[in-house]
């Protein structure tokens, strides 16, 4: 907001804010990880994705990873997964080309931050001390920023003055390419992947085997050579028409798809006859979910490397079609569809639902996101933003939390772990290959009202984005509730396909209804067959979404649930 009323835009704002949640929230994001971003440019009038999703290093390979080191996944956590950090040149390139603002004046309230401090929320505190083991036998260069004192307590600031410096760096050589506003940004491109960023994460990966999910210590094999490589990308967004609304999402290169196809299936029930809050509407979106998630698994992909027929999976003879398989009670089965031309196959759901039971069987393993090995599924952020001209971001950063890899000691932050969602398969389209994107599960959203700019919306979640935001969204164009009426609604999720993070496991059938379902919904839910669960009263959904008239009214909606969510507007 600082940056909007001293007359930054939306893109200078957004990435002020992404650059800050670095410094406020790093057990949900860092420097080192990954950032989608949909804008809407009100000059141009067009709609654009920025891929802020890094490759695969060149020396990882099936080969290396199933064959040298005797792996059948991927590990969460340490050094192996890692995959050039995106996040950075996606930020980035979104201010040089859309935004106003130098870098110094963007970074500056991240600085600002890192040197004088910040109040960490009491669920990074908690996300500390649970990996504190590994952090004082293990992650040294982690305990050193993280632990240092003892380590951060509630109440009081915490700072990160090696990420500060690595910042004031970075803008030293930015503005060694003199006063111009777009050199400077390219100059610090520049820095960031072939300069002293990419050297130090270069010596770092050469020098350190680190102790992983595995239980074994590896060394990662991502190189200064492979960042220098790469670039974040521009390109159109995928759409599907819902009810008079344009959805847009990422390519399928992200689960984002999911959610077209899912309203592309919903599209054909009366979801407005339906009660919001009742069985019917859960069971019909759930058994939807499970359709287009199927898809996920045997058709998604960097469209770099496999040629995927989004535009079947999209159209709506293909949704008809699937429809079809929605009936009464619940489906047990991973039933991707056929497409002619497009034979294949998808992960093996029991090989899946195995390494669940193998993992709950493990003695002293429990909850998967935290434990002694550091992280197997995180959380993320996700940023909003309208200005006064009209434009609009959508964005959600994740990856390099502080939890899932040990930090650069010179730099102050992690990399990323996103490598995990790679299957050990070459022939799947999420499998394996050198200078490939893994399919990420970030998936900013925005739609578009009788052809105007309407929303942007998202959500963190990992699996549960595009299953929160179908729902959030149904509610708002099928039974007319405000963005936060439609975020406070008790939500739901499935766990029935395999899951994108390590140990990529699976429990077909399971649903968790929010605590604040009647006991009735739960019973008649049971009662078709699915597997239901009662969560508890404030879990699911952490949705944000900032929305715009045509009469020019501007509204904003954040989520409630564990008071990390912020909606704010003049």
């Amino acid at each position: 907001m600082s940056v909007l009323e001293r007359g930054g835009n939306a893109f200078d704002a957004a990435a002020a804010a992404g650059f800050t949640l670095q410094v406020a929230e790093p057990h949900l994001n860092g420097p080192g990880g990954d950032a989608p971003i949909i804008v809407h440019d009100a000059k141009s009038g067009a709609q654009h994705v920025i891929c802020g999703q890094g490759v695969a290093p060149a020396a990882l390979t099936v080969a290396h990873v199933k064959g040298e080191l005797g792996l059948d996944l991927i590990p969460g956590t340490g050094l192996l997964p890692a995959m050039v950090p995106g996040a950075f040149d996606a930020w980035a390139l979104m201010l040089r080309d859309h935004g106003t603002w130098s870098l110094r004046e963007v970074l500056s309230y991240a600085i600002g931050y890192a040197r004088r401090g910040i109040h960490y929320v009491p669920r990074i505190i908690a996300t500390l001390n649970g990996v504190r083991p590994l952090f004082e036998a293990e992650w040294t260069t982690s305990a050193a920023i993280w632990l240092r004192d003892g380590g951060p307590r509630e109440g009081k600031l915490w700072a990160n003055p090696t990420l500060a410096e690595t910042w004031e760096r970075l803008l030293r050589e930015a503005e060694s390419a003199g006063r111009d506003r777009i050199a400077q940004i390219d100059a610090a491109r520049s820095a960031w992947y072939g300069g002293f960023v990419a050297e130090a994460i270069d010596r770092f990966f050469r020098s350190n085997e680190i102790l992983d999910a595995s239980g074994r210590r590896h060394r990662g094999v991502l190189t200064g050579d492979d960042m220098a490589k790469w670039r974040a990308s521009v390109e159109a967004p995928l759409r599907r028409d819902y009810r008079g609304t344009t959805l847009l999402k990422c390519g399928v290169w992200s689960q984002g798809p999911t959610m077209l196809q899912t309203m592309a299936l919903l599209e054909g029930f009366d979801i407005g006859g339906m009660d919001p809050l009742g069985e019917q509407f859960i069971h019909t979106v759930v058994e939807c979910l499970k359709l287009a998630f199927a898809d996920r698994e045997a058709y998604y992909g960097d469209p770099n490397f496999v040629d995927v027929p989004i535009q079947a999976l999209l159209s709506a003879e293909y949704a008809a079609e699937r429809r079809k398989l929605i009936g009464d009670t619940a489906s047990m089965e991973l039933r991707p569809g056929s497409i002619a031309g497009f034979e294949r196959s998808a992960p093996d759901l029991q090989a899946a639902v195995d390494r669940k039971e193998m993992r709950t069987r493990a003695p002293g393993v429990g909850e998967p996101t935290v434990a002694r090995l550091g992280v197997s599924g995180a959380d993320t952020c996700h940023i909003d933003i309208i200005d006064s001209q009209g434009n609009m971001v959508s964005a959600t950063p994740s990856g390099g939390w502080l939890q899932s890899s040990p930090a650069i000691p010179e730099l102050g932050f992690c990399l990323g772990t996103r490598g995990q969602m790679f299957w050990l398969d070459e022939s799947l389209p999420n499998g394996l290959k050198p200078g490939k994107r893994p399919r990420t599960t970030l998936s900013p959203a925005m739609a578009l009202k009788d052809g105007r700019p309407w929303m942007s919306f998202g959500t963190p979640g990992g699996e549960q984005q595009d299953q929160w935001q179908p729902i959030m969204f149904a509610r708002m164009v099928d039974h007319a509730m405000t963005i936060q009426q439609a975020i406070d609604a008790p939500s739901f999720h499935t766990e029935h396909w395999p899951s994108s993070f390590w140990p990529r496991d699976a429990s077909p059938g399971r649903v968790v209804i929010e605590g604040r379902f009647p006991a009735e919904v739960l019973d008649a839910l049971n009662a078709r067959g699915h597997l239901a669960e009662m969560g508890g009263e404030w879990s699911e959904g952490r949705l944000s979404g900032a929305r715009q008239e045509a009469d020019g009214q501007l509204f904003a909606g954040a989520n409630p649930r564990g008071m990390q969510g912020y909606a704010v507007g003049r």
